[in-house]
């Protein structure tokens, strides 16, 4: 009997829900950052996402929680997502440095390299770079086939033929300050201008 189009999806979720388990011991089991007994912050959202959020450091709430993009940052966002109509079951959010050091210069380099593991297991079709942090590190992550993003604010950019990327103002700054939440917002409501030109399948 020939294998379905449902089938083949489903045995490819599979195998990125194993692929983020598998990443998340290691990053558990990790002892190359100074971070005591604290946990690493761990990405968050679906296996084989759609959007990828990657921002530069955890905040005290992620820290606490160990989730990427959780408390004031995470209900941005998902209030910002509703307003753009994208489900958030097709987003993944992650941080470049995942561990709560207390300098983020202390972060392992090797670790932070780590997030091109998660793009290589979700296989996003556009990252969102939230500040110029975090746009150091992708820029200079050794991902296949992958083109400098610049930090154009609310442009949509080529990262590798597959994937693209969008720059955005950090969100951890844009919370509090009314000029800088306009900022962010404007950067960030391009998403659903891309996200609506997807092809439904």
């Amino acid at each position: 009997m020939p294998v379905t189009d449902d089938e083949i999806r489903e045995k490819y979720l599979e195998r990125a829900i194993r692929e983020l388990n598998t990443l998340t011991r290691d990053l558990q089991e990790c002892s190359h950052c100074p971070r005591g007994s604290l946990m690493p912050v761990l990405g968050s959202g679906h296996p084989q996402a759609d959007v990828l959020l990657l921002k530069y450091a955890p905040t005290a709430a992620e820290i606490d929680e160990g989730v990427a993009f959780y408390g004031r940052v995470g209900t941005a966002l998902m209030k910002s997502l509703e307003r753009l109509r994208i489900d958030p079951l097709v987003v993944y959010g992650t941080l470049c440095v995942k561990c709560p050091v207390s300098d983020t210069s202390l972060a392992d380099p090797g670790c932070v390299a780590r997030v091109v593991e998660e793009l290589a297991i979700v296989q996003p079709r556009i990252v969102v770079v939230m500040g110029e942090e975090a746009l150091a590190v992708l820029n200079d992550l050794d991902v296949p086939l992958a083109r400098p993003v610049v930090a154009e604010p609310g442009r949509v950019q080529e990262l590798t033929p597959s994937i693209d990327a969008l720059y955005t103002p950090d969100i951890d700054g844009a919370l509090d300050e009314e000029a800088a939440k306009r900022a962010f917002w404007s950067a960030f409501r391009v998403l659903g201008d891309w996200y609506a030109d997807l092809p439904p399948y």
